[in-house]
């Protein structure tokens, strides 16, 4: 279909719905420059205008207008595509782990395809890769390094992305240079190894302060409390992303290298069971490092991350 992508559809969808890239962003889960890429390039596909938009408003051109009603079709039409496919994979349920991140739809997004059992065992990142490499979920949205992957035998596709901010006490709200943060790591490393690792390699590449706590504090109340003993910007933790902040803190963008989490999606590199796999690819369908932002120049992603820019 002339190039044309499934999400490409979905973004113009949710564009025409919203009226408003940035609203649209944020229910794609999406940076917005990426999306306006993505519609600029559905436009030059279908050789048409979608939307008439400036700074101020954003509206649907007659073709725009024409196209809503059968692009929906279209995407009814593969939406059930994948019911039948998962009808077809059979009805052995799909056990799913996670640490605290799972996308927002899904319910929605794996029904067609597969029976999810969402484990409720919430643990870590390490803990959830080494529960499919022994077989106890088949699949789980977990933080993981390619010598992770290398040791248990699995494999990891990319399902989402969180951009870590700095938080600090006001007035100022401007960016921070990541050099001028603290990262916390915490003396509890079973529970919180693979944060550490990837705390202990942005400071070492960025020139960040790491300073070590025993409490917990690397998220929740008592990360608070350390912002305003330390009196320096410190880079939040993937687990605090949802987080209110007190109202004496800020919220403050890290620039020039811009700390980055991704969200894999692992299963055994040796699974051939249908509604695992058919679970994986709907987990996974659409979401792009460039859409996630993962591939701007400022990004910031170790040295191990599966999804690095080569």
């Amino acid at each position: 279909m002339w190039g044309v992508e499934l999400r490409q559809l979905r973004y113009f969808v949710a564009v025409a719905e919203e009226l408003n890239f940035g609203r649209a962003a944020a229910r794609l889960l999406i940076a917005g420059p990426s999306l306006s890429q993505q519609i600029k390039a559905l436009e030059r596909d279908l050789g048409v205008r979608l939307f008439d938009r400036d700074r101020r408003s954003v509206a649907l051109t007659a073709a725009g207008t024409a196209l809503v009603p059968h692009v929906r079709v279209l995407l009814d039409q593969a939406d059930e595509l994948k019911r039948r496919a998962g009808r077809l994979s059979g009805s052995e349920p799909v056990r799913l782990g996670y640490v605290n991140w799972l996308p927002p739809d899904l319910g929605a997004r794996t029904s067609a395809v597969a029976r999810v059992h969402v484990d409720a065992w919430v643990a870590p990142s390490h803990t959830q890769a080494a529960r499919v490499a022994g077989g106890s979920l088949d699949v789980a949205v977990c933080w993981v390094r390619e010598e992770d992957l290398e040791r248990l035998g699995l494999v990891a596709r990319l399902a989402g992305a969180d951009r870590l901010y700095a938080v600090s006490a006001g007035p100022a709200t401007g960016p921070v240079r990541s050099r001028d943060t603290v990262v916390l790591l915490d003396d509890d490393v079973t529970s919180w190894e693979s944060w550490n690792v990837y705390a202990e390699e942005l400071a070492r590449d960025t020139g960040a302060r790491a300073e070590r706590v025993g409490d917990g504090g690397v998220t929740g109340p008592a990360f608070f409390d350390h912002v305003r003993r330390i009196g320096r910007p410190v880079v939040n933790n993937p687990k605090g992303q949802g987080a209110s902040l007190p109202p004496d803190l800020v919220q403050r963008p890290v620039a020039e290298a811009r700390p980055c989490w991704t969200w894999s999606v692992v299963r055994r590199a040796d699974e051939v069971r249908p509604a695992v796999l058919a679970v994986v690819d709907t987990l996974c369908e659409g979401v792009d490092a460039a859409d996630l932002g993962l591939r701007e120049a400022e990004a910031w992603l170790p040295a191990g991350d599966p999804h690095r820019q080569r």
